[in-house]
């Protein structure tokens, strides 16, 4: 019996291939992006510690009242506003794009272009 691919499992691979050429430190973290469903997040991180610095999802409350469905293309540029928002507030101005082994397009896209637009350089 010959089974589909899973696209999930294809995306993690590629993921970890690209993981492999690059990492988030304390001067320039990762901005790492996964999206689900129904929902979008956004961490920055300091691989070197291990530590998440600033993460912002379409669960937060400050977005909750604002978007009426967490999956499109509006939500993700909220969540792009808000963690650039979030990182400039803790010093954060240059990070290195992580698009969790997602294609650049779409929602990826959207939550990149609005960081860059909020003042996050990468």
């Amino acid at each position: 019996m010959i089974k589909k691919t899973d696209k999930n499992a294809a995306r993690k691979k590629k993921h970890d291939r690209l993981r492999n050429h690059f990492s988030g430190t304390a001067e320039v973290p990762r901005l790492n992006v996964y999206k689900s469903l129904n929902n979008i997040y956004a961490q920055v991180i300091d691989d070197t510690k291990g530590n998440t610095i600033v993460s912002a999802s379409t669960l937060d409350q400050s977005l909750k009242g604002k978007l009426k469905y967490g999956g499109n293309m509006e939500a993700a540029k909220e969540v792009g506003t808000l963690v650039a928002k979030k990182a400039l507030e803790k010093g954060i101005k240059n990070v290195v794009f992580d698009r969790g082994g997602y294609v650049y397009h779409g929602k990826i896209k959207a939550l990149a272009d609005a960081a860059r637009a909020a003042g996050l350089e990468f």
